[in-house]
């Protein structure tokens, strides 16, 4: 499908947030997914990758993660300061901005005329855990973590102490979590604890494991890996295409 874009600004209880929409250019209504960035924002690869889903038939809407701190429009650079400011925003903003900037989000995608009001969410990185906790909303029916950080570690936002890994409970709809063996930001007992919890809790998942490194999505610099994104790109679509185009 050929694809367009546009913008909302979104309120908040942290103020205005920017939202980055794809979609497909045809009438019609279709799914919505949430789709979380790196640490980076709205960069060209996270872009790319929006339009792929986008072009098989998605609203795919993404959001701005640190609103609050930097103007519309910032794009940090994938160099060590870009690096460094994402990381230390990741851990200023209230985990309870995160959760606001979700539900503002999928009410957004809900309310669209062009929207059928069936509701995903993915990310990338930080993204990934940024989705896990999306998870959460009773109406989010499939979620898609691509190596989602610091789950493990209980240290998203400010304090760093989060409990991702606690209210995973909650979640209604089905995961897919995909990790890189190769990843040092989630070592093999990182993830473990997350395997673990999934299947403590009983929530439905799938589980994959390839070897990759981290951001190998990520169709800029060495560690990409474009077998390997083409792959889980086609694991992720056949989940939507379940949950959320067929409803199943």
């Amino acid at each position: 499908m050929i694809v367009v874009e546009e913008q909302v600004e979104l309120t908040t209880p942290w103020g205005s947030m920017r939202t980055h929409i794809v979609k497909p250019a045809a009438a019609g209504k279709y799914p919505g997914i949430v789709f979380y960035s790196e640490i980076f924002q709205i960069t060209g690869p996270v872009a790319r990758i929006a339009a792929i889903f986008a072009g098989h038939g998605y609203i795919v809407a993404m959001p701005e993660i640190y609103h609050e701190f930097e103007a519309p429009g910032t794009v940090l650079a994938y160099d060590k300061p870009g690096t460094d400011r994402g990381n230390d925003l990741k851990t200023t903003k209230e985990l309870a901005s995160y959760d606001a900037d979700a539900r503002a989000v999928l009410d957004h995608l809900t309310g669209r005329p062009d929207c059928t009001g069936q509701l995903g969410a993915m990310g990338i990185c930080i993204g990934g855990h940024l989705a896990f906790r999306a998870s959460f909303n009773s109406d989010v029916r499939a979620t898609v973590c691509f190596y989602a950080t610091d789950i493990h570690k209980r240290s998203l936002g400010k304090g760093m102490h989060d409990d991702s890994i606690d209210r995973v409970a909650e979640t209604k709809g089905e995961l897919l979590m995909v990790w890189g063996r190769q990843d040092p930001h989630i070592p093999l007992e990182g993830r473990m604890a997350v395997l673990n919890r999934l299947n403590e809790v009983g929530v439905t998942f799938t589980w994959h494991e390839v070897n990759g490194a981290h951001a190998f999505l990520r169709d800029e610099g060495p560690r990409y890996d474009p077998e390997l994104a083409r792959q889980c790109f086609g694991l992720a679509l056949d989940l939507f295409q379940r949950k959320l185009a067929l409803g199943n």
